[in-house]
């Protein structure tokens, strides 16, 4: 859906000049102008319509992470998890078009201090009591952390609490229960936040500790389609995970701005190299783009970018097929996020780097965007332990995921190979999945196969697109340079092939990179004043000057002397 969004005046405030609260202020400000934008309805989310993730992959979520995440919890996963209720609990539908309208904040509070990823065991509880439940944290260990729970932005906030259904003294299993938690001004009686540091480095939200003393919750409070269905759940954690059913297809949408985070680091680092000189021992300024370590990470980024560009919509809708078995997308939507989110972490880095002191400032994208990227690791799902996961249910060949044919290119054959190399190695050790030996040689190459899943699926969406020969081959050496060892061992390119083959693809893409660097098609996303030597000269003319007419004592400067 094309909008304008990066021309509007709350796209083009220089952040970095504000206090961290006026920050975050500015970020629900966003995250309204955007909903409003997108006019989602209802339907839209629950079904993930094509509007849907429009605005997921919309470049604009990559300018401000926190804003993201207000819509993340806010859209893909309060609105998300009430949407399917709605044909039986005609009840909700004010609160979901409050929330539409981002009249009021939904949060999802599920995780607790004490448990972290583990949290099909939290502690938090819901007693039934005759006119409703009263929702109670125990213990320290059981607050919810970290969802920003704060009355400090002028904005209400209602939140999904996971808890366990207490029935006669009896656990009747995990379920959410609609809590409004502040209004515009303070905290609902007997909600408690504790509001966290920010987190170095990053866009700033007001993220929380939240706890409840003894809440009481209306019957309509439960979020089912039929609030008298207290019954204990047969099987307690394939019902646990259907009523975090989000979470999945937030594993899936989480990624989305790293992408169009990747190709603007790629915009700012390439500009940047092309117009920065050195002269050296040479008469004439030489661009520092002529360098060979400073070429590769550029086209690194190109590369990774549009591959990756390429590949999400294609994966999204291979996920979303109402054919696709849901274990199917689960795996697709971990593979997208493992895959997506350690290229961007080996490629932001490297370009900031590369850019010198210019790189590690704010005002330049780079490493505010490079800490941002450390989140969105743990959201939605950690992704080594997403990943570990996932290759377990493979390796015990519960379901298989679908995989170019190994002809196709060496990194389907590489994807293929470690999934039967571990096969063969869990065999070895009498298909024991939960004994030492799988522990120490099988579930550290977890994410190391998952990735290389993503790259032969990418790679081979990108062979169909038909990207340009230099993009597929730079992004092929930059898998390469990944496992080495397996592509000498296995894929008869020893370590010199391999380095004649990535000088062969970055000596090819060099003479268009000008070119590429268009087609990633950010620049209008892009506000690093380091792209331009004008645009640098222009932001520091309007950056804080001190000056003053104070002389230094004499005394001063002879002792320096």
């Amino acid at each position: 859906m094309a909008n304008d969004l990066y021309l509007h005046p709350l796209f083009q405030t220089k952040v970095e000049l504000l206090s961290p609260d006026e920050r975050v202020a500015i970020s629900y400000r966003r995250a309204r102008l955007l909903l409003q934008t997108y006019r989602l309805t209802s339907s839209d989310v629950q079904y993930c319509s094509p509007k849907f993730w429009s605005m997921m992959m919309d470049p604009i979520c990559s300018l401000d992470i926190a804003m993201f995440t207000i819509i993340a919890a806010h859209v893909g996963l309060t609105v998300g998890t009430l949407s399917r209720h709605l044909k039986k609990r005609p009840d909700l539908r004010p609160l979901v078009d409050r929330l539409l309208r981002f009249d009021t904040v939904g949060i999802y509070l599920l995780t607790e201090r004490g448990h972290g990823l583990d949290a099909f065991n939290i502690e938090t509880t819901a007693t039934k009591v005759t006119d409703g439940y009263i929702l109670n944290t125990p213990r320290e260990e059981a607050a919810k952390f970290m969802p920003a729970s704060t009355p400090s932005f002028g904005i209400p906030k209602v939140a999904l609490v996971m808890a366990r259904l207490i029935v006669d003294g009896q656990d009747h299993g995990s379920r959410f229960f609609i809590t409004p938690i502040c209004n515009e001004r303070e905290m609902y009686r007997g909600v408690r936040s504790v509001r966290l540091p920010p987190r170095s480095g990053t866009g700033p939200l007001d993220f929380s500790i939240t706890t409840f003393d003894h809440v009481h919750l209306p019957p309509t409070a439960l979020v089912a389609s039929d609030i008298l269905d207290y019954a204990t759940p047969h099987r307690s954690l394939e019902e646990w995970w259907d009523e975090i059913w989000r979470i999945q297809l937030g594993t899936m949408a989480v990624p989305a701005p790293w992408i169009s985070a990747i190709k603007a680091v790629a915009y700012i680092g390439g500009h940047y190299s092309m117009h920065r000189t050195l002269v050296g021992k040479r008469s004439a300024p030489v661009p520092i783009i002529s360098f060979r370590t400073q070429q590769w990470p550029i086209v690194h980024a190109v590369a990774v970018g549009m591959v990756m560009a390429n590949w999400f919509p294609v994966v999204i809708e291979e996920a979303m097929q109402r054919s696709t078995d849901y274990r199917i997308r689960h795996a697709l939507s971990v593979i997208a996020k493992a895959t997506i989110c350690r290229h961007f972490q080996r490629c932001a880095p490297e370009v900031a780097e590369r850019c010198g002191a210019q790189g590690t400032f704010e005002h330049n994208y780079m490493a505010r965007i490079e800490n941002d990227g450390k989140g969105v690791i743990i959201a939605e799902g950690d992704v080594l332990t997403l990943c570990i996961r996932l290759f377990s249910e493979l390796l015990q060949k519960r379901y298989e995921v679908p995989l170019p044919d190994v002809n196709e290119s060496l990194l389907a054959l590489h994807a293929s190979s470690l999934l039967e190399e571990n096969i063969a190695l869990l065999q070895s050790i009498d298909g024991d999945y939960r004994g030492d030996s799988f522990n120490a040689l099988i579930l550290p190459q977890s994410q190391v196969v998952v990735e290389a899943m993503g790259h032969a699926l990418a790679y081979s969406a990108a062979l169909r697109a038909n990207l340009p020969q230099p993009i597929l081959d730079v992004y092929e050496c930059a898998v390469i340079r990944q496992d080495s060892a397996w592509y000498s061992e296995q894929g008869g390119l020893s370590r010199i092939a391999q380095r004649r083959r990535e000088d062969a693809a970055v000596t090819a893409m060099l003479p268009d990179l000008s070119s590429y660097l268009e087609q990633l098609d950010i620049a209008n996303y892009v506000q690093a004043p380091i792209v331009t030597d004008a645009g640098w000269k222009d932001y520091l003319a309007a950056l804080p000057v001190h000056t003053g007419n104070a002389l230094p004592e004499a005394e001063f400067i002879q002792a320096m002397l």
